[in-house]
């Protein structure tokens, strides 16, 4: 099992996940020739050269009423109310920010919200938010998965750049389609970059093809998709409540999984900062509803 699991952890790179071998059987198809059809069965093209390839095998056993699940998009960070484009650059939040998530823990617990488990990014606004939504609601010792499954698309080279002055050089409509276009990919951040992810140690233990130079939000989804189905819908089926703090787009990559939101429509999706999505699900994971608190 040693061996197993250390197998595991490489492919997907998540530190301190345990392996379960019942959720899904992965493997990893070398050749990029290889695609999987539409049947079901979930095979993900990662990077450019890998597949995940994996079968949900999830039966629920929670025998309550339809099942919750929280998002939450982090606060307004320092770079939000700048107006730059923030990706995987990590910043911190601002203090309207701070202000924004411990106003939505004190919602959820007024809303009489319990969580048994919380998934957040590696990214300081997005943990941030997390702890004190979890703090405001007096839940502050439950456990959290943080991994880089959640963290934000990466913007590529254009992190850090002002949004006005990138539409003023390259055009509003443009900007448009790099922001929320599904499959465009906006300039790619050289590796050898001083603000590149290869050079952050929090992404050490993942192939250097696994991290991204730049994402659209179709990367985004198949960069998430693993971790909804290896940790995430099992929790839900399991009768965990859980909760998502993330970012937007990660966010709305998960929404567009959960909701079916076609490639086009997905382009008018906004999830604001720092107001808890309550999704209503069915036992099969289909969405009943969704509402803001």
């Amino acid at each position: 099992m040693g061996l197993i699991r250390r197998l595991y952890r490489r492919l997907v790179g998540e530190v301190g996940t345990p392996f379960a071998p019942g959720n899904f059987k992965r493997a990893i198809l070398a050749q990029p020739p290889f695609r999987q059809p539409e049947n079901g069965k979930g095979c993900l093209k990662v990077a450019d050269t890998r597949f995940f390839c994996y079968k949900p095998a999830f039966t629920s056993t929670y025998k309550g009423s339809n099942m919750e699940l929280v998002f939450i998009r982090h606060g307004q960070s320092e770079w939000n109310a700048k107006n730059l484009f923030t990706g995987w650059r990590d910043v911190k939040l601002s203090e309207q920010g701070i202000a924004e998530a411990q106003a939505a823990g004190r919602k959820l617990k007024a809303a009489g919200y319990e969580f048994d488990i919380a998934f957040t990014s590696v990214l300081t606004r997005a943990i941030k938010t997390c702890n004190l939504v979890l703090e405001e609601s007096d839940q502050l010792w439950v456990p959290q998965i943080k991994t880089w499954r959640l963290n934000e698309r990466h913007y590529g080279q254009l992190q850090g750049m002002d949004k006005q002055q990138t539409a003023e050089k390259y055009g509003d409509e443009q900007v448009r389609i790099w922001r929320r276009s599904y499959d465009t990919l906006p300039p790619l951040l050289p590796a050898d970059d001083e603000f590149s992810a290869h050079n952050d140690r929090r992404y050490a233990h993942l192939p250097a093809d696994a991290v991204p130079d730049g994402e659209n939000l179709k990367v985004t989804l198949e960069r998430v998709l693993p971790l909804w189905h290896d940790r995430i819908a099992p929790a839900i089926l399991g009768g965990k409540r859980v909760l998502i703090a993330a970012h937007g787009n990660s966010l709305r990559a998960l929404a567009k999984h959960i909701e079916n939101i076609s490639d086009d429509d997905i382009m008018g999706l906004e999830i604001p900062t720092g107001q808890p999505l309550v999704y209503t699900l069915d036992d099969s994971l289909k969405v009943l509803g969704k509402r803001y608190l």
